[in-house]
């Protein structure tokens, strides 16, 4: 047993405390455990025969009798509307009260945040409110995460904002007609005549005034018809065509099964680019904070532009609006960080800060006349009840496709990381090409409802798990007292003033400008993650959302091939205490290399992209990038008649043979491969060791292989049969040392 003072680092992985179920377990067994195997040296040949090994059927044929096989259709109907699957199971009485619960929560977020986010993303407050009906009950029929909580985010809202301004022409309410009291249809708006204008009508006693009106109003709507706009395309109609097209690309990923196009936004560069994200998000605040007006940008570095107008119009601050943006954040700023943690250990009901701030700044703007008296800006008319379903404009289809496929990555990366995240802590599984599926139909579907791309919210979905919510039927609640708000309550909040959703917006972001901590994190693990986390933030700080993530996304793949272009490789020698384990030499230092003998592993796949790398690894490993192949001479190695032992090896690889240390590189007869690490290669990869083997045979020595798995195994049998190799394969690693050192002392 150790002593009491071995520091943990020196301890044993096997001398813990705990087993795996938590409980007690003594150190060590009181028999110390020993074991001794004699048999033959086995080839891989022989093993294969003697286990009865088929390999697997490749064919086409094959592969389609086992899909078939495998269906299984009223699984696949349940797959599909994964409700029919827990719902059976769902117990009112065990599940419900947490769910209505979490569902009255999460409205009252969703209330403040859906108007926020959806002026954030160019259109209206109430097309926000409608985020929290019609995907959420989509999501809740579709998707298979329990706990997330569907509808507006920050940064969907941005991007579409991006778009948004990118093609609309015409602001939603100076489009169309309006009608008069008595039913004449006049475009708006009315265009104001001056004196001279008026001049040039007639004035005689004959002319009736409803005779001039009719003049003038022929003559506006002639004016207005020369200067209209040829196509007309308003924001909403832009945001709704991108809510389908996203959709569709949804179903597109789903169809096409890259479920696992997730795994490739690493954290680092997910990190990254939702904390600069929220830099642009703030940006787009600042002149609602401060009650200016700024002209919105469009293309690379907007934030740099938009910053110096901000900066700009600061003298013409208004005060008023100002004060009351700072009043509401330092309010939720408290509640949040005194008020909340405090209440949560009497209660497990949140304060509802937002709605508070909400209701609140409507009636100060109601009883005070703020937007006539001070010039603050309100949200505007928020209508009452749903909007009626429309499809939306397909010929824009093709103009917003590239940017909604950019839309579809972050968004379904942002609901997959939160969906896994609340799946492990509640042990449920959750399948990406589902989610897909169920975030096409719910984008389609809000596309047709006046909607913006859909996507799920962090803070939440966070309180919608730590208010008791089990499943989707929380979601259900929330959508059900949000169509009440609309029906009823919806025209009430048109006054509210813009600053404050600004604020509320503020303060929602924190959490997402607290995940720079995170850099600290990456940097330890290694400088191409804080590379990626680094260079995706300030491209999109500095140039713009989708080009920044365009950017991330290729420095985020470039660090993956690099990784994988350049596996662990490393020589092995064995344990003098324990023959028939190896370590690394480099590591290792008490380890001792078996005479004559170099022991290479390799880790990854080799395949033509990653096969020079191994040669070059290979030949500086075993040093015969050192010795020419014309100076190899039988010198360099020992007589065949010799019986050397194992011995000890120094740092620098080489050995001692009678105390003098040898350093010759080639001095070795046998190269043996350790493949148990190996998880592909392709024919390429059977080539090169074949090569590989025609070389080591000039220079006196042979290869041998060990340990390869039965693809791999596969691979090296096909690639014989087409007059590569031929290869020595051993199932173990130690039976091919033992057949090595046969060979050597023969």
């Amino acid at each position: 047993m150790p002593s009491d003072k071995e520091s943990p680092e020196t301890k044993p992985l096997n001398n813990n405390n705990t087993n795996g179920n938590g409980g007690s377990a003594p150190s060590k067994p009181k028999i110390q455990p020993k074991y001794s195997i004699h048999r033959d040296v086995l080839t891989h040949e022989v093993v294969i025969k003697q286990t009865g090994y088929a390999a697997r059927d490749k064919s086409i044929p094959s592969s389609l009798r086992n899909c078939w096989k495998g269906w299984n259709f009223f699984a696949l109907f349940t797959g599909v509307i994964p409700i029919l699957q827990w719902l059976p199971q769902y117990s009112p009485r065990r599940d419900l009260p947490g769910d209505i619960i979490a569902g009255f929560t999460v409205a009252i977020m969703n209330i403040p945040h859906g108007m926020a986010y959806g002026i954030l993303a160019g259109v209206s407050a109430g097309n926000g409110l409608y985020m929290a009906v019609f995907p959420v009950l989509v999501y809740m029929f579709l998707g298979t995460s329990k706990h997330i909580s569907i509808g507006t985010f920050a940064v969907a809202s941005m991007m579409t904002a991006k778009v948004v301004d990118s093609y609309a022409n015409v602001d939603d309410h100076h489009h169309g007609a309006g009608l008069l009291s008595n039913g004449t249809a006049t475009a708006l708006p009315i265009l104001s005549l001056n004196s001279s204008q008026l001049a040039d009508f007639p004035t005689s006693t004959s002319a009736s005034p409803l005779s001039v009106f009719e003049a003038t109003t022929a003559s506006t709507i002639q004016l207005l018809n020369s200067t209209a706009i040829a196509d007309p395309i308003t924001k909403l109609e832009v945001a709704t065509t991108l809510a389908l097209t996203v959709g569709i690309v949804n179903l597109l990923m789903a169809f096409l099964r890259l479920g696992t196009l997730s795994s490739l936004l690493s954290e680092p560069l997910v990190n990254g680019f939702t904390t600069a994200a929220a830099c642009h998000v703030v940006t787009a605040q600042l002149k609602d904070v401060l009650g200016i007006s700024v002209p919105r940008y469009k293309g690379a570095f907007k934030i740099i532009y938009s910053v110096i107008d901000v900066i700009k119009g600061v003298p013409e601050t208004n005060l008023v609006n100002f004060g009351f943006c700072m009043a509401v954040i330092v309010f939720m700023m408290i509640c949040n960080e005194i008020i909340k943690p405090r209440l949560s250990k009497h209660c497990r009901f949140p304060l509802p800060a937002e709605l508070i701030v909400v209701i609140g700044g409507t009636l100060v703007s109601k009883w005070f006349n703020l937007q006539v008296d001070y010039k603050v800006n309100p949200v505007g008319t928020i209508p009452s009840g749903l909007p009626e379903p429309i499809l939306p404009r397909l010929d824009l289809v093709p103009k917003v496709a590239v940017d909604s496929i950019a839309i579809a990555i972050v968004t379904y990366s942002i609901i997959m990381s939160m969906g896994l995240t609340f799946a492990k802590k509640h042990g449920y599984e959750v399948r990406p090409n589902q989610e897909l599926f169920a975030m096409g139909i719910g984008n389609m579907v809000a596309g047709c409802f006046s909607c913006i791309p859909m996507a799920c919210s962090l803070s939440r979905s966070v309180i919608q798990d730590q208010t008791g919510g089990v499943s989707q039927i929380a979601s259900l609640v929330s959508a059900s007292l949000v169509v009440v708000t609309l029906m009823w309550i919806g025209p009430f909040f048109g006054s509210l003033p813009r600053c404050v959703l600004a604020g509320v917006i503020i303060v929602a972001l924190k959490p997402m400008f607290m995940q720079a901590k995170e850099l600290k994190k990456f940097s330890k693990q290694g400088k191409l993650e804080m590379f990626t986390w680094i260079s995706t933030f300030l491209c999109v700080v500095i140039i713009d959302i989708d080009i920044g993530l365009l950017i991330g996304i290729c420095i985020s793949l470039l660090a993956l091939y690099i990784k994988g272009l350049k596996p662990y490789s490393c020589l092995l020698g064995y344990m003098p205490e324990a023959p028939g384990i190896y370590m690394d030499l480099n590591q290792h230092r008490n380890a001792m290399q078996v005479p004559e003998t170099r022991i290479f592993r390799y880790s990854g796949s080799l395949n033509f992209a990653t096969s020079l790398f191994f040669r070059r690894a290979l030949y500086e490993a075993v040093g015969l990038d050192k010795v020419p192949l014309t100076k190899i001479t039988s010198s360099s190695s020992p007589s065949r008649g010799s019986k050397s032992s194992y011995s000890p090896v120094s740092q620098n690889g080489g050995k001692t043979i009678n105390g003098q240390l040898e350093t010759s590189p080639g001095a070795f007869k046998v190269l043996i491969l350790d493949f148990s690490m190996l998880g592909h290669i392709d024919v390429a990869g059977c080539r090169m060791l074949t090569d590989l083997s025609k070389e080591l045979k000039v220079r006196g020595a042979r290869l041998l292989l060990a340990s390869p798995v039965d693809r791999v195994y596969d691979t090296l049998v096909h690639s014989m049969a087409l007059s590569e190799g031929p290869f020595e394969i051993f199932p173990t690693l130690h039976d091919c040392v033992e057949y090595a050192n046969a060979c050597r002392t023969a």
